[in-house]
């Protein structure tokens, strides 16, 4: 159990001798940009909020989403995070067979190893830049209860037209489709990508998290939204006070302020841009790695001679921790994933990157 996740600060710092504040972790995808300000007020203004249980069901926040997204409250639940949907979907619905649309996030996987359900893989190939086959998951899908769809896809970043999405789940009617859509926010025109609103499909389930968006990993908060028969299943392995005093505030003053939201979002959608161009332009012609085009902030690599292991040892010694992604199953220990963050750090990254493909060219000589 979690055995696919990837960085750690700690055991790079204890390594090095330093301290762990002096690590940049660039290996976990939060918003480079980081909390709006207004969230640091409200935690320190609202911090008596952990004085008292929290709502049992988070019914405020769910509320505020529900309201944002046009959406009818019951069509809407609040977790710990996403992850804690995802390992309670799939007992919740009683499923026997599960397609992970691959290479994907590894608690797709260790939830079905949780709960002992078959599962298997329908993976991308990197010569279609990890564009899904939906014909294949489709094929796939017929024979299966659950499909697991990140859009876009982590690690890859790959973005799937909302029209395939859409085909997969009028096609396959008997199949649940679980959309996660975590990363979804910093893409250009995610309003009209995005699954949420669309409760009418009767097999589909569609994750939300506020941890990436907004960098507040740590307060655990994400939506699971949907058609009501599903809900109320899942509804009904729903532990009370799973989301936090604190945490519920924080989410439950962000839905109240919705005029700020979409500005927060296109401004980190524009920095992203830009500072992902620069990094881009700063690799270019660079022997040793292959950057995948994605339209997420986060990069996944392919490596020439090195493997990621040493690699990302030889970037670790600037202090800076990148993701192995040697563990995704359906990647090889040739690819690393970096998550953008400022210019300075971005290009600081760039140069340790020539640095270490250098001195593992020498290596091989």
């Amino acid at each position: 159990m979690i055995q696919g996740h990837g960085g750690n600060k700690n055991k790079l710092a204890r390594q090095l001798c330093c301290p762990v504040t002096d690590i940049i972790d660039m290996s976990s995808n939060l918003n480079p940009l980081g909390p709006p300000d207004t969230i640091h007020a409200i935690i320190r203004e609202r911090l008596s909020a952990i004085h008292s249980l929290p709502e049992p069901d988070a019914a405020s926040m769910c509320r505020g989403f529900a309201r944002y997204h046009d959406i009818d409250p019951r069509n809407v639940m609040a977790g710990n995070g996403t992850t804690f949907f995802i390992y309670t979907i799939p007992r919740a619905l009683g499923v026997k067979k599960v397609v992970i649309a691959g290479p994907a996030y590894s608690d797709y996987k260790d939830a079905c190893r949780m709960h002992g359900i078959d599962h298997t893989h329908c993976l991308a190939k990197k010569e279609q830049n990890f564009q899904l086959d939906i014909d294949k998951i489709s094929e796939m899908a017929k024979d299966a209860d659950l499909v697991f769809l990140c859009n876009p896809n982590n690690p890859t970043g790959a973005l799937t037209p909302r029209e395939k999405i859409a085909f997969l789940i009028k096609r396959h009617p008997d199949t649940c489709f679980v959309v996660d859509e975590s990363y979804l926010p910093f893409v250009d025109d995610a309003q009209n990508l995005s699954f949420v609103s669309d409760t009418h499909y009767p097999n589909l389930l569609v994750l939300s998290s506020m941890s990436k968006i907004f960098r507040i990993p740590g307060l655990r908060t994400g939506f699971l939204s949907g058609a009501i028969p599903l809900i109320d299943k899942v509804m009904g392995y729903y532990q009370p006070w799973s989301v936090n005093s604190l945490a519920q505030e924080v989410i439950t003053d962000i839905f109240a302020h919705p005029e700020a939201i979409e500005p927060f979002y296109e401004q980190t959608r524009v920095y992203i841009r830009e500072e992902k161009q620069v990094f881009v332009q700063a690799l270019q012609g660079v022997f040793g790695i292959s950057l995948f085009d994605a339209p997420t902030y986060f990069i996944l690599a392919e490596l020439g001679r090195m493997t990621a292991p040493d690699f990302c040892r030889a970037i670790g010694q600037d202090k800076i921790l990148i993701r192995d992604c040697g563990n995704f199953y359906g990647l090889t220990d040739r690819f690393v994933r970096f998550s953008l963050k400022t210019r300075q750090i971005n290009l600081a990254l760039a140069d340790s990157i020539k640095k270490s493909l250098a001195h593992g060219m020498e290596n091989h000589v």
